[in-house]
């Protein structure tokens, strides 16, 4: 089995070494950066598995860094080690697209523990993306893979990215509450009143779309999410 590789942009020498030696004794396949630009470019020359970033970092910040990755990889995870434990910092830091989060000095133990539920959550969704793709909502047949949403045999309408992967969650978590930070998170990467709003209006064109059988609707469950019923 390959080990996972990791990014790991510290400017600290002798903590980034610790770190990355650290991280190898635990099989992990570590690539050290000095700063966030160095970072990126090693980014855009490898397929990571996993990025450790620094937030104080000279030439490019961690949160510049992972913003810049994640305009190229919405899904690898990102873990952020600061000095600071201020409050903004923490949700700037989720708004830049972090999984998670470490304050200096650290357990090395806790981060081990951080790094394998992160790359054991993230095996297990793309093994549940993998296998399920096609949906039946009612009367309707749903391809996420090819975005066809069908109508009793009718020809199929295709649907935006964006529609495509909330129907998928919906379908998901069919007759079950579907958490409203979870598919902002996942979808748009972001949990605040624009990307809200932005999901309200995607919500009302999947009601229209799905208003042709009257067995299914979608939900709203006040301050908690949604719910796809089928009758």
């Amino acid at each position: 089995m390959q080990n996972n590789k990791i990014l790991l942009v510290e400017d600290d020498p002798n903590f980034g070494t610790v770190l990355k030696d650290y991280l190898l004794i635990n099989e992990y396949d570590v690539t050290l950066a000095k700063d966030g630009l160095e970072g990126l470019i090693m980014f855009k020359n490898d397929d990571f598995d996993l990025c450790i970033l620094d937030v104080m970092m000279p030439r490019k910040d961690g949160f510049s860094l992972a913003k810049d990755i994640r305009a190229s990889d919405a899904e690898v995870p990102i873990i952020f080690l600061t000095a600071k434990t201020m409050k903004e910092d923490v949700l700037k830091g989720y708004q830049a697209g972090a999984d998670d989060y470490l304050n200096k000095p650290f357990d090395s133990e806790v981060l081990l523990y951080k790094i394998k539920a992160i790359l054991q959550r993230k095996e297990s969704e793309q093994t549940t993306e993998e296998e399920t793709f096609e949906f039946n909502i009612g009367q309707f047949s749903f391809n996420s893979k090819l975005r066809h949403l069908a109508f009793k045999g009718e020809e199929a309408q295709k649907l935006s990215p964006k529609e495509s992967k909330l129907l998928k969650m919906l379908a998901t978590y069919k007759n079950d509450l579907m958490p409203r930070e979870l598919a902002l998170t996942k979808i748009w990467r972001d949990d605040n009143y624009f990307t809200s709003r932005s999901m309200d209006v995607y919500i009302a064109k999947l009601r229209k779309y799905l208003k042709k059988d009257e067995n299914v609707e979608i939900l709203n469950i006040h301050g908690e999410g949604f719910r796809l019923l089928e009758k």
